[in-house]
């Protein structure tokens, strides 16, 4: 039955755009709010909205997954299918699957481009990226991109509710860069290869003069241009191999959804 003639259809399409676009980290149970029994609309594209929301709710994922894929599957063109689409999406953060949330949230962001939930997407994009980021000593591409990715939210839409919290991540993912960088330098360092150390330290001083590791860049760096390196004590010479906690570069106290 066609759900702009019905009002029960209406009702229902309502309540799901308002979990869309008003309540994107979950909503509150349908089943609860309108008091459906799974036999009236069993096997439609209601009752599989209903489940997968459910499902999701309670963190069963993979279950919610699968329901808002079936959703896809058969209502590609129904009224559910843009609600699916995004909370696919989210499954498969929450999923860890980042690759393939990324993917998904890009997918909704080409297809509904003015659509109210796109500062979240792009925002979820960026988390995607920031999630791949995992130690100095390796492949720092997920910070990189994590930083183009919210930089991107920011300049599309500078004042959401998820404008504070990308610029903090923003900061966290820049100091990890600079101390991946500094960490290579160590490495020159260690292995003789002073003049590649000297030029990196420069760089890092040069791009990144707030960074925390700048006081201990400049010391290595004068001690390289004096020609006396440190023989040993490396350990002291490495940074934390870690992400920072982006929280301490927060200014502002809006919370972007959970984590």
């Amino acid at each position: 039955m066609d759900s702009r003639t019905n009002p029960l259809g209406r009702t229902l399409v309502s309540a799901l755009a308002l979990c869309l676009l008003l309540s994107l980290g979950g909503c509150a149970t349908l089943k609860e709010w309108f008091g459906f029994s799974g036999e009236s609309i069993q096997a439609s594209a209601d009752s599989l909205a209903i489940q997968a929301m459910d499902d999701y709710n309670v963190g069963k994922y993979s279950d919610a997954h699968k329901a808002f894929q079936e959703i896809l599957d058969r209502f590609p063109f129904g009224p559910q299918a843009m609600l699916a689409e995004l909370k696919s999406a989210d499954c498969q953060y929450y999923l860890q699957k980042y690759a393939e949330a990324k993917s998904q949230y890009q997918t909704f962001e080409e297809r509904h481009p003015t659509n109210e939930a796109i500062p979240y997407v792009m925002f979820q994009i960026g988390m995607c990226d920031y999630r791949r980021i995992d130690r100095i000593d390796r492949d720092a591409s997920g910070a990189k991109d994590a930083i183009e990715s919210f930089s991107q939210l920011l300049r599309a839409y500078p004042e959401t509710p998820f404008s504070g919290e990308a610029k903090a991540r923003i900061r966290a993912a820049q100091e990890f860069l600079v101390n991946h960088e500094y960490f290579i330098a160590t490495f020159y360092v260690r292995t003789g290869k002073l003049g590649q150390a000297k030029t990196r330290l420069k760089y890092i001083i040069a791009m990144y003069p707030e960074a925390t590791i700048i006081p201990q860049a400049k010391e290595l760096l004068a001690r390289l241009e004096s020609d006396n390196p440190p023989k040993s004590g490396w350990k002291a010479l490495i940074p934390d191999f870690s992400l920072p906690d982006w929280q301490r570069f927060r200014s502002d106290a809006t919370a972007g959804p959970k984590e």
